[in-house]
Order: structure tokens, then sequence, then C-alpha cells
């Protein structure tokens, strides 16, 4: 079966886009042979700085040929006495075939005129070269570029483009303004190794022929070669590495022949932070560093492993080159650091006045400002002790303080790692320098979270000012767009709360930012309280979903649907409804919910068409006695007063496992209630005997709301 081979070869392609481009193709290839019913055996995606390329195998010759019914006119449309009429001599016409293959057949919206049409397959050659000009032009990119004087746009200029179907070059042209690209089977290796142009005898053999040009075309097989080979180098250095898996995919993408080189640099420089070394390397430098082998710390060695993309037997040469970059970039970061350390931290605070956070909300000064007021809200509803809310004070003050520093200002990326560390320099208790770092975390999805009371609380307020900020002046996320990262802020919010466990009320906290940020900036308290409930809600239910795999109904179950009293709860007790939910998840697994699911839900049918308050627990309030006739009636208000006691202990130690047991215990004197020897009619003719049986049942739809809407439970989901 044939093989297809398709190379588009480039000027240097950034990184990032050709980790894009090879992503891209492995789904939009696939998809457009299937839609033109091309099977195949293999697509291979693969891509080095200077090309991107794929090689299909077991390709049919053809496409099958086709069958299809296809639908046309109204019968009575298309013949009048038998007689086609001209809509059915133009439908025959379109299909291309004889008045007589026209076929009478009825639907239900009445009879139609069909064709049986047979389309014969196409050779697999003419539809790929329909097809390879799609696959180029339809990837997508930052800051595509024209060149030359055509419009082709691309990430980079195409100089080559290689098309093989088996031996035979397939005949594909792209025109470029006056520049005319024609496939052939000549490629280029690597720029130094091999600078000469390389011929492919046929597609199979592409990845051969290129290694033996010095390209790796497989980025996995590149990736693997690098990791070894750094791995190696700093085992020869008397050390370890870290290889960081952004780190290894950008230096894959930039290198097609790779090769480890071992640099160094002066001791001295190595009284900078970690930190700092690690950053100039790895983010600016794209250097992998050597650490010292069994340091209770991270301890770093003089070293550094670069991987080249030139002459392996020139690396000593290539290691003096970035030897004399990275001396020059760490001796700017002492410069920095030293420049820093001068002043205390507390001294930098002025300095963010002059840094705009957001152009209607002023500077970073008033932020932090802002950041201080709601860890004091924070503290106040957790209690604390006057020390720990002092703290928690001092790192809300300093929270952002690095961020006018000489360091942080040069490296973005040491933001809160510098603050922690000028913060210790500067005599601060090392619990608010560690709070100024850790307020930073989670930095990601699946990021280490902040395990400090003051990192998590200080972490909660940055966040809390950056939410009620942007949604009060409007800025709220749609779709896909969220340049201010408020679904991640809310994320944080949550993730923080139930990690740590802290009995936050969300809904207090909120309005009392709300009511801040509305007096000083005239806004509506309403509508900005409205949204970011909302908001909250929903990034609760996503995470309860998707982070702690909690079935869509059961989630619905303790949120409620468009239900008040749940909102005002799951915002009031976050720790609350995640216990709820997941409790809800295990009794599903175990069975237990299946136990008390008929009796609970049949109630709360029922109840429905009483008028019971909700929140209503006590029997003996809203019961009579003396109106019942039946001693199923009896033991159901016996029960329900035993319920009460199980109920109130489940709320205060959030331990719903008492609550279960207890109605699993009352579920069969329900159905004796229903359909028992001594069985009751719930809506009998005397309006107060329906009301005090109707109040009955109420009674344990509220005792069963105490853990969720049973209601919105689906059964054997």
């Amino acid at each position: 079966m044939p093989a297809f081979l398709l190379e588009v070869g480039t000027e240097e392609l950034p990184a990032n886009f050709l980790s894009d481009a090879m992503e891209q193709w492995r789904s939009l290839i696939p998809q457009s042979l299937a839609d033109h019913s091309l099977s195949s055996e293999s697509v291979a995606v693969y891509g080095t700085p200077r090309r991107l390329a794929v090689l299909i195998t077991g390709l049919p010759s053809q496409q099958p040929d086709r069958e299809e019914e296809i639908k046309g006119p109204p019968a009575q449309a298309a013949f009048k006495d038998g007689q086609p009429t001209p809509a059915a001599l133009g439908f025959a016409k379109k299909q291309g075939v004889d008045i007589a293959a026209l076929e009478m057949r009825p639907t239900d919206k009445g009879d139609f005129v069909f064709v049986q049409k047979k389309t014969p397959g196409r050779p697999v050659a003419e539809i790929l070269t329909e097809l390879v000009p799609q696959w180029i032009f339809k990837l997508e990119g930052k800051r595509l570029m024209r060149w030359g004087d055509g419009d082709m746009r691309f990430s980079r200029p195409i100089r080559w483009l290689v098309a093989l179907l088996d031996a035979e070059i397939l005949p594909i042209t792209l025109e470029n303004g006056s520049k005319t690209i024609i496939s052939d089977r000549i490629s280029y290796g690597h720029r130094v190794l091999h600078p000469s142009p390389v011929t492919i005898p046929q597609a199979t053999s592409y990845v051969d022929t290129l290694n033996d040009a010095y390209v790796i075309v497989d980025p996995e097989t590149r990736a693997e070669k690098i990791q070894d080979q750094v791995t190696t180098a700093a085992q020869t250095s008397g050390g370890s590495t870290v290889i960081y898996p952004d780190l290894l995919e950008e230096v894959t993408n930039l290198v097609e022949y790779p090769s480890a080189v071992v640099g160094k640099f002066e001791p001295e420089f190595l009284q900078l932070p970690t930190e700092v070394i690690t950053e100039v390397m790895v983010t600016h430098q794209r250097y992998f560093p050597v650490f010292q082998d069994g340091a209770e710390q991270e301890k770093l060695l003089p070293n550094f492993i670069t991987v080249s993309n030139g002459n392996p037997t020139k690396s000593d040469i290539i290691a003096v080159g970035n030897e004399r970059v990275i001396r020059a970039r760490l001796a700017d970061g002492r410069f920095f650091y030293e420049s820093d350390l001068a002043k205390p931290l507390e001294s930098y605070l002025p300095q963010l006045e002059t840094v705009t956070f957001q152009e209607e909300l002023g500077s970073l000064r008033a932020k932090v400002d802002r950041i201080v007021k709601i860890a004091d809200y924070i503290s106040n509803q957790l209690q604390l002790e006057s020390d720990k809310s002092q703290k928690i004070h001092r790192a809300a003050l300093l929270c952002k303080a690095d961020l006018v520093s000489q360091m942080v200002y040069e490296f973005p990326e040491l933001q809160g790692i510098m603050g922690e560390k000028y913060a210790v320099a500067s005599g601060e208790d090392a619990e608010v320098a560690t709070a100024i770092v850790q307020h930073y975390l989670p930095t990601g999805a699946g990021a280490s979270l902040p395990n400090t009371l003051t990192g998590q609380v200080v972490g909660l307020a940055d966040r809390l000012d950056t939410l009620v900020s942007i949604f009060g002046l409007g800025l709220i996320p749609s779709g896909s767009s969220d340049p201010f990262a408020l679904r991640r802020a809310a994320n944080a919010v949550i993730n923080i709360t139930w990690a740590a466990n802290l009995p936050i009320n969300l809904s207090q906290l909120l309005g009392q930012i709300i009511a801040d940020f509305t007096a000083t900036y005239n806004k509506d308290a309403k509508s900005l309280t409205t949204a970011l409930q909302d908001f909250f809600l929903q990034r609760i239910r996503t995470l309860l979903q998707e982070e702690k795999q909690i079935d869509y109904d059961l989630v619905n179950a303790v949120l409620g649907d468009n239900d008040p009293e749940y909102t005002e709860r799951a915002l009031q007790d976050l720790l609350d409804v995640r216990d709820r939910a997941l409790y809800l998840q295990q009794i599903r697994q175990d069975g237990t919910l299946d136990k008390i699911y008929e009796t609970v839900n049949r109630s709360t049918r029922l109840a429905a068409q009483g008028d019971l308050d909700t929140q209503q627990l006590d029997p003996t309030t809203v019961v009579r006695p003396e109106l019942f006739q039946k001693s199923s009636e009896s033991a159901f208000y016996a029960a329900l007063v035993q319920l009460v006691p199980q109920t109130q202990a489940a709320q205060a130690s959030r331990n719903y496992q008492l609550l279960v047991a207890a109605l699993a215990d009352i579920a069969p004197t329900v159905s004796n209630f229903f359909d028992g020897a001594d069985s009751v009619l719930v809506m009998d003719p005397n309006p107060e005997i329906k009301r005090n049986r109707l109040n009955l049942l109420g009674l344990l739809r509220n005792h069963a709301r105490v853990l969720a809407d049973f209601g919105a439970i689906v059964k054997n989901l």
C-alpha cells in the first residue's frame, strides 16, 4: 500500500510554533483523510527547526467507490400526469443521471424523488495534491509572516517542498507572487554537519536518509538523546541535573542534531541565590544547571550544560562562547542583588505608587492597601490570635514590594521569591517572608498550594481583591477570553480553602469587599454581588466535577438549581459543600444511597404540594398529633422527633453519615406510611389532615435537604 511523505522546508521556525504545528497536524491530517474516505496504517508527524514533515503509511491507491442516496424534489412537483417537470429534469441533470434513474419513495413528509448515485473513487495522488496546500496553510500560530512579493503566510519563509508518493514525486506547486515553490525529492541536511542537498529516494526512507545527513527528524528521539546526553554530562561534572519538561521541549525544537556541551563559571557567583542562577540559566539562556550530589538542600556546582546544534568537535569553542554570556548575565544579577539588599524591603513600598495595577484601579500601592484590608477581614473571620493576625497584616503589606526591585524588574519570574529573600535580609519574621513567596501559589493548574496559614490568607486576599475589582469594572470573562486570569484566581480561592480546611464565609467576605469597592468607585453593589456569586458557583461546580470527580447530578444536588438556599449555603461554607459532595459520591459507590433514595425522593415529590418552609426541622411545631387517624402517622411522627438530634449533630460536625444512617432507619416507617397495612391517603379530602400529612413528608424532605436536594439525583446513573 502506498506511503506518502510531505516535508515543508523553512527558515528556522520558532520553537513554540513547531510544537503547536506538529500537534495541529496530528489531529488535522487524520481527520482530513477520513473526510475523504481514506484510511491509513500510521500518520507520523516530524519536525525540526528547519522543517515540518508527515509520513503516512498504508494508504489505499484510490478512494473506495461510494454509493449514496440523494433526495430530490417532492414527487408531486417532479411529475405531472406521469411526465417529468422541469424540477425533475433539473435534478437529474445536476446529478448526472438519466431521468429513468429517478425513483419515488415515501417519507414522513410525503413522496419524494430519489436517485441512487454511484461515485467512483478518485486516485489518492489526485486527492493528496489538493489536500497538501490545505494542511500547510490551515496551520494557526502567532505572528504568521509574509515574505517576498506574495501573499503566502507562514511562520517563516518556505524554502523547499518534498512530496513523494512511494518513490514518485507528487507534483505540488505553491505560488508566492513572483516566486514558485515546486515539490521535489530534494531536502537539506544539517546546516553545519551536512550543508549539501539530500536526495530522498522514497517516502519510507525519509527518517534514515535525514539521519545520515545529521538531522534527527523525530522530536521524541531528539528529546531522548538530549536527556541522555545532559544526564551523562552532569554526572561527568560530578553532579546531577533536573530535566525541566518545558526546557527539554524548547531545546528539542531548537536543534536538529543535539550535542551536550559543559560550561563553567566562576564559583564566586554561587553566592547568589540558587533561584537567581537557575532562572538565568533555564529561562534566559536555556541551559541545564548542575547540582551537587547528596546535598541536603539544592546546591549548585559552577557548571552548566547547553545543548548545541553545532559541530560536536568544536565543543570547547562553543563552551567558551556560552561561558562569556552566562558570566555577563550572572554579573548583572549580582549587581541587582547587591543593590536591592542595600535597603530594607519596606522602603520599596513608596515606589509601588509609580506602578499602575489597572488604569481605573490605580497603583500597585493602592492594591496593596486593599489586600491588607481584606487579609484583616479574613483574620477576623478566622478569629486568629493577635500575633498571627499581625504577621498576616505585615505579609500583606510587603507582598508586592519586590516588584519594584531591580532584580524582579529584570527577571519578573522571580517575583515573590526575591521578596522572601529580601524580607529575611531585612530582618522580617520568617513566617512573613515565607508568606510573600507563597501568596503567589498556586501558579497554575495542579501546582503546589501555600502550606502556611499566613501565605494562604494573603493569597486569598490578593485574589479576592482582583476578582472584585475587575468584575466591578465590568471586565467579566467571556468564552475563552480571560485576560486577567479570573477563572484561575477563583479556582485558587476555592482550592486553597479546601486544601487548608479554612472555615471562611466567602459570602460574607465578598459582601465586605464589594461594599468597600462600590463605596470607593460608585458602582452597583447588587449586580456585582450577583455576578461574583454566579461566577464562584460555576467554579465550585467545575472543580467538584473535574478535580474531585463528583458525578454531575450529585453536584447539582449540593448546589441546587436556582435554589437561593443552597447557593447561599455553598458560598457561606465551602468546606461543607465539598464534604457533602464527596460523601454523596461515596454512598453512591457503596450502595447506601440506594437504601434511602426512593423513600426520600417520593416524600420530596409529594411535599412539594404542601407549603412547609424548607428550613423547618422540628415536627412538634408544625404537626398536630390529634389529627392522626392511623398508627403509621404516629410512628412517622415519632421517628421524625428522633431524627432531629441526629440531623443537628450531622450539621454541627459535617458528619453526614449520622444523618444518612438515621434516614435509612426511618425508611421502613415511611414505607409503611405509604404502602403498609396501615397506610394513609396523603391527599385526604379534609384539608387539615392533608396539610398535616404533607408536613410530615415535608419534614423528612427538609432533613434530607441538609445533605442534598434528592430531587436532583438521577437514579442508576
